[in-house]
């Protein structure tokens, strides 16, 4: 992008509009999932820490974020988020509101393949240091490594197993 954008003298502007859609995309994931952590405290479900305090809450979120891995969607957004060369080589727009387009809908790829994880927070507290390293160490697997989408299916498997497993102990 910037390479492309260079011969006109606008690299910085389309950069910072594609990052910025990016970030629009998730900074609305943040809203919703604080609106979410607002209405599970009100009703009970979180501890102050933020964790779940309900077994079956922790186990819906287990099995949802498990059947999401599972899915035709999270494949497809996988594959996109995967391939940043290949999604802005296919889908190139030119121009600020190109730039700040791609930004968005690359952003909502990637929000695709982490929104359910994302939602595993909850279960052991949003705060929970290593529960967020081993979140955010499950998805550089999954995005970065060649065996990514195989770890996505047996990880879908092994959150089913857990959610079902969970109410049970």
């Amino acid at each position: 992008m910037v390479r492309k954008n260079a011969e006109r003298g606008v690299v910085l502007p389309a950069a910072w509009l594609f990052v910025s859609g990016y970030v629009v995309v998730w900074a609305a994931f943040s809203l919703a999932a604080t609106a979410l952590q607002a209405v599970l405290g009100h009703a009970a479900l979180l501890t102050p820490m933020m964790a779940s305090a309900s077994k079956p809450l922790s186990a819906l979120l287990f099995v949802t974020a498990g059947v999401y891995q599972l899915t035709p969607l999270k494949n497809l957004c996988l594959d996109k988020c995967r391939n940043p060369l290949q999604f802005l080589v296919a889908r190139w727009r030119p121009g600020r509101a190109g730039a700040l387009h791609m930004g968005l809908v690359h952003g909502a790829y990637c929000l695709g393949c982490c929104w359910a994880l994302m939602l595993l927070l909850f279960v052991a507290g949003v705060m929970h240091l290593a529960w967020v390293a081993l979140i955010a160490a499950f998805v550089f697997v999954e995005k970065l490594l060649p065996a990514g989408p195989i770890t996505s299916r047996v990880a879908g498997v092994g959150l089913i197993l857990a959610g079902v497993i969970l109410p049970l102990v």
